[in-house]
């Protein structure tokens, strides 16, 4: 007798010699898991708008919380206004975009990888966009911040592309392993270019040393308004490609099973976390840890679903980032310390912490 003659129909939501199964089974439980999930967002985006506005108040010149309460709502042209406006919002707003860019970018890496312990410089974008900086103040004496911006972003889609075609040399799916390993080559000779070309130039080693720091200040709304639009995009790649993330985290084979087109997903990932690591290095320099540990941080709080890992580590992250920025010049005061700085301090703890906590598993 053949399968097909022995299958019993099933009704959706029932089972033929027991109680209902599947959808219909835990309505309850399902809605409840969202909507908590859904408060946890809420509450996570609540603790950004604080962050932030922590961020507008604190800074190497104090000035009192309702004058800048006043300044922020009233932009009236005086000193205290022109700090608020003109420094201390685009900082904190490139810092909560860059920090939504690199948390997003390390999630979706995660995911497209396999790999607990990837990060967006598995694919070289970050010594491709130190690279492409060291190339421009070398070679073509750019000492402008938005002139070596272009490069820097230029240099890590350069790499990754590089990085992306070694991995699928032979084969027509570039798999995990194989843009592990080819990552790895390419950032070994930018590493050994950059490190040539700095000992060589003094003076582009001088200019460079403040930029692969990873810092948010000097930065105002001519970079913001380059970046954005990257990011923008690279994060709807990215929202637009998480059905197919749960089902690839079950692996290649499962995931062709169930529909999913893996090269096309692997394609357009790389280049969601192209557009979003390369922008966010492009405009603050390497930041560390905050892609590779937060998206840990979501996975602990919501599960594998890479739906809510994905949002939970867009929001996470700016927390993390902004927080960092603002720490660093509460620390540093009168001066500041620069924000990859504090993330790097950060960040390993808290990495460290999870990993003695539990597994660092994808599932």
């Amino acid at each position: 007798m053949s399968v097909e003659s022995r299958a019993v129909p099933v009704q959706r939501g029932k089972h033929p010699d027991g109680p209902p199964v599947g959808p219909a089974a835990l309505p309850r439980a399902t809605r409840a898991g969202a909507a908590g999930r859904g408060a946890g967002l809420l509450l996570i985006l609540l603790l950004l708008v604080l962050v932030g506005l922590l961020s507008v108040w604190v800074g190497t010149r104090g000035i009192p919380f309702t004058a800048t309460w006043n300044a922020l709502w009233n932009p009236d042209g005086s000193e205290t206004s022109v700090i608020i406006h003109d420094y201390r919002i685009p900082r904190t707003l490139l810092g909560a975009v860059i920090g939504a860019a690199l948390g997003l970018s390390g999630a979706l890496m995660q995911a497209l990888t396999r790999n607990p312990l990837a990060d967006p410089g598995l694919l070289g974008i970050g010594l491709g966009s130190s690279a492409g900086v060291v190339a421009a103040i070398s070679f073509l004496g750019i000492g402008s911040l938005l002139g070596q911006l272009w490069f820097a972003f230029a240099g890590a889609a350069v790499a990754s592309v590089v990085v992306y075609l070694l991995g699928t040399s032979g084969r027509k799916v570039a798999t995990p392993d194989r843009l592990v390993v080819a990552g790895a080559a390419i950032t070994a000779v930018l590493y050994a270019f950059n490190s040539a070309v700095l000992l060589l130039d003094p003076r582009a080693f001088d200019e460079f040393r403040f930029w692969t720091v990873g810092s948010l200040a000097g930065r105002y709304y001519d970079v913001l308004q380059i970046v954005l639009p990257f990011v923008a995009v690279g994060l709807v790649v990215a929202l637009a490609l998480t059905p197919s993330l749960n089902a690839l985290a079950l692996g290649d084979r499962t995931g062709r099973a169930l529909g999913v087109n893996v090269g096309r997903t692997r394609a357009l990932g790389a280049a969601a976390v192209v557009l979003l690591c390369g922008a966010a290095t492009a405009a603050a320099g390497p930041i560390g840890f905050v892609g590779l540990a937060v998206p840990h941080v979501a996975r602990f709080l919501v599960g594998p679903d890479q739906r809510w890992v994905l949002a939970y580590s867009t929001l996470i992250a700016p927390v993390l980032l902004v927080g960092s920025d603002v720490l660093g010049r509460v620390i540093g005061a009168p001066g500041e310390i620069q924000v990859g700085i504090v993330t790097a301090f950060l960040g390993a703890p808290l990495f460290l912490a999870l990993c003695r906590r539990r597994k660092l598993v994808m599932l």
